[in-house]
């Protein structure tokens, strides 16, 4: 177990690794209470994980011509971290996309072997459309598995949907329904988490930034007081609650895009050689016994230890 006093050593030493954002307060909705006794039982111990969105392994442009090292200098960055996390999850946009079904098996098998090099026992895979739009999610689960899936650790129930195989943006009644069985099965206290690739909420749907019926899966998480949704596909950091349930979208780790609705397209930014990696990273989120979340943003370069 991780105490308290290791976290803050942990801090520190990212701090001064340079590039830790330290954001605290960021679990359950605005004014959340901490968990109490009743929801800090055996087995609830402090961890954390690693959630890294958006490598769009195979893409190759002008918005990022160091595309083929990226990945490898995140998958780097992971292991300079001076602690391990428990877990990483990838969520979503694992590959860009290709219409060549043959070319888009190859892009995940060498995504695949790049994330191999990651020094950490668990790692959890969902979708992106570009992963799985144009073949319902064939290809991502003959080379990774389900694509969607619930999965517990520590006190915690982690829920990854599926929000990209259909091509029309949406979830579906049948895992709707399946979603709504799994959280009949736990406390209105519990603490879940949900990974989704497309934000569930209409953040800019003219510029797919939303889920057609992510309203649905919103309403049926709505009763549970305890609820943090992950995300990516928008390439940047963003947080938004829906009543006392809070969204946190991941950086990409291929290129940024514009801030949500800033202007017409949601073209990538440019590339700036004087700042390679500006706009590209990821998190690390701690899960504290009885407490509040805390999210660390990192860029992709190697952290000292």
């Amino acid at each position: 177990m991780k105490t308290a006093i290791d976290r803050r050593k942990f801090i520190r030493l990212t701090a001064a690794g340079g590039g830790a954002v330290f954001m605290s307060g960021l679990y359950g909705g605005a004014g959340a209470a901490p968990m109490g006794a009743a929801a800090s039982g055996a087995g609830k111990d402090d961890f954390f994980f690693v959630q890294l969105s958006d490598t769009h392994w195979g893409f190759s442009g002008p918005p990022n011509p160091d595309a083929e090292n990226t990945l490898k200098k995140a998958v780097a960055s992971v292991n300079g971290l001076p602690i391990k996390p428990d877990f990483i999850v990838f969520t979503g946009d694992l590959t860009h996309t290709t219409d060549d079904p043959k070319e888009r098996r190859q892009r995940m098998a060498g995504f695949k072997e790049i994330v191999s090099a990651l020094e950490v026992k668990q790692i959890y895979f969902m979708p992106g459309e570009h992963d799985a739009s144009l073949d319902n999610g064939a290809a991502f689960k003959e080379n990774f598995g389900k694509t969607r899936y619930t999965f517990d650790h520590k006190g915690v129930h982690f829920i990854v949907l599926d929000n990209v195989s259909d091509p029309g943006a949406k979830i579906g009644d049948e895992q709707l329904a399946w979603l709504k069985d799994d959280l009949a099965k736990q406390n209105k206290d519990a603490r879940i988490v949900v990974f989704t690739h497309r934000p569930l909420f209409d953040l800019v749907p003219q510029w797919d930034w939303a889920t057609r019926d992510g309203d649905q899966a919103i309403a049926l998480l709505m009763p549970y007081s305890n609820v943090t949704v992950f995300y990516g596909h928008i390439h940047q950091e963003h947080h938004h609650h829906t009543g006392h349930i809070a969204h946190h979208a991941a950086k990409s780790l291929i290129f940024p895009l514009p801030e949500p609705g800033s202007q017409d397209r949601r073209d990538p930014l440019a590339w700036n050689a004087a700042s390679p990696i500006r706009g590209l990273g990821f998190r690390e989120v701690q899960a504290a016994a009885g407490a509040d979340y805390d999210i660390n943003e990192f860029p992709v370069t190697r952290v000292r230890s």
